[in-house]
């Protein structure tokens, strides 16, 4: 009988659609997903901190075959080891792609307006005589950084405001422009936006050479992760004015100590990594799809959002 350890908070919305000859372990604990995943054939075992997804994996067996995520990004997860194993992994992008979306766009409104500032005067009972943000996103230039499904979606998104939008792929496909190429173009755009998955590849990618080649007015969109920002390259740059500002949802290290020069910074709004939160069907979403790919799992089909383990997502 094939094994299965999936989340106890999941299970009303998967438990209706399981087989019934899958030997299912409901966990609620780390130690239980511990215990659970020792012999198991599947997995969906993501947990907060999600550093506790590859001790629990690490505790698996021979039999594991396919991991279930509702991450998109993979840098929790132990990839050599899965590697070598050849397990298989699914993710979950698209799960939280509208939300993540949203927020980003978002992001570009508050800085474009500086509605951080007007929320501030309402606190202080001070009626502004003027505008603190006079930009219009309309014949504004964004670039996406990461064209998969939630930067794709960042890029209708802004089009409908009239902002000419490039993404960054790493196949340069319909339109976008490939890694190699987008630091080069940085001067040329107002909203530089983050929506790349973690890898090896992407961390610290925002330093002091690509501040300096951003207009003097640019603002940083992150919606991705904390790592992909050099913070005292950015710290640098928003206390001597050479950007616009930031906008960051993720921060490194999570959750932001209170004593961290980025709180106080200028120009900068932190979100506390609220993107993927600010909607309410994420585990519809999930459980949905693992139930499609479980039903392709067992009959040896091709399932959704299968991973590259060596690309990292």
């Amino acid at each position: 009988m094939m094994k299965a350890v999936l989340p106890a908070l999941a299970r009303p919305l998967l438990e209706p659609g399981l087989p019934s000859d899958l030997d299912v372990v409901w966990f609620t604990s780390r130690a239980e997903a511990t215990a659970g995943i020792a012999d198991a054939d599947i997995a969906w075992v993501d947990m907060t901190p999600s550093s506790l997804v590859a001790e629990v994996i690490a505790a698996s067996g021979p039999s594991l075959k396919w991991i279930s995520t509702i991450y998109a990004g993979l840098d929790a997860f132990p990839l050599d080891l899965l590697r070598d194993r050849e397990v298989t992994v699914t993710n979950g992008a698209g799960v939280n792609a509208y939300a993540v979306a949203e927020y980003a766009v978002l992001g570009v409104l508050a800085a474009a307006k500086r509605f951080d500032e007007v929320v501030r005067a309402q606190d202080r009972h001070d009626w502004l005589r003027d505008s603190p943000g006079k930009v219009e996103l309309f014949d504004t230039r964004a670039l996406v950084v990461g064209y998969g499904s939630i930067g794709q979606l960042i890029g209708e998104r802004l089009r409908a405001f009239g902002v000419d939008v490039v993404g960054v792929t790493r196949s340069g496909r319909d339109g976008t422009i490939t890694p190699d190429k987008w630091r080069a173009k940085l001067g040329e755009f107002d909203w530089i936006v983050l929506a790349a998955p973690s890898t090896d590849e992407t961390k610290a990618m925002i330093g002091t050479a690509e501040l300096a080649a951003m207009k003097p007015t640019a603002w940083v969109i992150n919606i991705a992760r904390g790592d992909m920002i050099d913070d005292d390259a950015l710290l640098a740059a928003l206390q001597e004015g050479r950007i616009g500002g930031a906008f960051l949802d993720p921060t490194s290290p999570e959750p932001l100590p209170p004593e961290h020069p980025l709180w106080a910074a200028p120009n900068c709004m932190i979100t506390m990594h609220l993107s993927g939160r600010s909607q309410t069907k994420m585990f519809q979403r999930a459980a949905a799809l693992f139930l499609e790919n479980l039903a392709a799992f067992r009959a040896g089909l091709p399932m959704k959002n299968k991973a590259d383990l060596r690309a990292g997502y």
